[in-house]
């Protein structure tokens, strides 16, 4: 395959320059290696994306932000993952499909773009007809983004800070909030207003994803607000509360515990004073390790 642009690596906005064809690993903890960690039908995203059946979720290691708080932190890290080819990658999407899975769940691609594609071009080739998902922290370039115009359906973006302080401290990611609306508006061009199947599958559309950390309750208000005034209804927003403390977060006082009733409540409650009626809200303990998967090499 063409690893040109792995060379001198500007696909996330680190823009890091890595050439990552020599071995040498980006922010990203990636050299060039296709590098997954599982593949699997996962049932514990939004509705409209697992539905009865499950999301055929394709978990890569790596990730280009590398938040303190990750509970994906085995792979997010780049310590857990088998190499495979892209070949390999393609049967993996149509094994998804085979087994019923409602899409193919692209879990932190961005650093992979240019293997993803190759792989769903041979998939398509193939016979693969599910849409593809881009599950992504919402820290895109544009530019990258631009590459997968035609290749994804629907965009399941985070928005995690709209200030620069949380961004730095707990992401080492100063101007994330410029940096990921851009890249939202990127998706939302692509692929315009939602579309569900009979079954309240979703086919094509954006959700973007806002996590409540404890003490950002003003943060994440001022997240909502931004993305409501901005598309309305155009996407839909889900508001999750269902942040893990992990161990590594000794450091970092503030996230050593959960998210209280009250604060999740709050924001939910201002959202529906906006006027948010796209949206998804948690209900229940959703702060528990099943929402962290094995790591073990499922599926790859």
């Amino acid at each position: 395959m063409n690893l040109s642009l792995y060379k001198d690596c500007v696909l996330c906005p680190r823009e890091c320059h890595a050439d990552r064809t020599a071995g040498r690993r980006g922010y990203c903890k990636s050299d060039s290696r296709l590098i997954v960690a599982r593949a699997a039908l996962h049932f514990w995203e939004e509705p409209c994306i697992s539905g009865k059946e499950g999301s055929g979720t394709v978990f890569f290691s790596g990730c280009a932000l590398g938040c303190v708080y990750c509970q994906n932190r085995e792979i997010s890290k780049g310590l857990a993952g088998k190499e495979i080819t892209v070949e390999r990658l393609s049967e993996i999407f149509q094994e998804l499909e085979g087994k019923g899975a409602n899409n193919i769940n692209l879990v932190t691609p961005g650093h992979y773009v240019p293997h993803i594609t190759e792989a769903l071009d041979i998939s398509r080739r193939k016979g693969l007809t599910l849409p593809v998902v881009y599950n992504s922290s919402g820290y895109e370039s544009k530019e990258t983004l631009k590459r997968l115009q035609g290749y994804v359906d629907i965009y399941l973006p985070d928005l995690k800070y709209y200030s620069d302080e949380p961004a730095i401290k707990f992401s080492n990611c100063r101007n994330y909030f410029n940096i990921a609306a851009a890249a939202i508006d990127e998706m939302v061009s692509q692929t315009g207003e939602a579309v569900f199947d009979e079954r309240g599958i979703m086919q094509r559309g954006v959700i973007v994803r806002h996590l409540t950390l404890p003490g950002c309750l003003e943060d994440s208000k001022r997240v909502i607000k931004y993305l409501y005034e901005t598309y309305g209804d155009r996407i839909y927003i889900s508001i999750m509360n269902q942040y893990t403390p992990v161990a590594a977060n000794t450091s970092y006082p503030q996230l050593n515990r959960k998210v209280t009733y009250a604060e999740y409540e709050e924001l939910v409650n201002f959202a529906i004073a906006l006027g948010v009626e796209n949206g998804f809200i948690q209900e229940g303990e959703t702060a528990l390790e099943s929402f962290i998967p094995q790591f073990d090499g499922e599926g790859v």
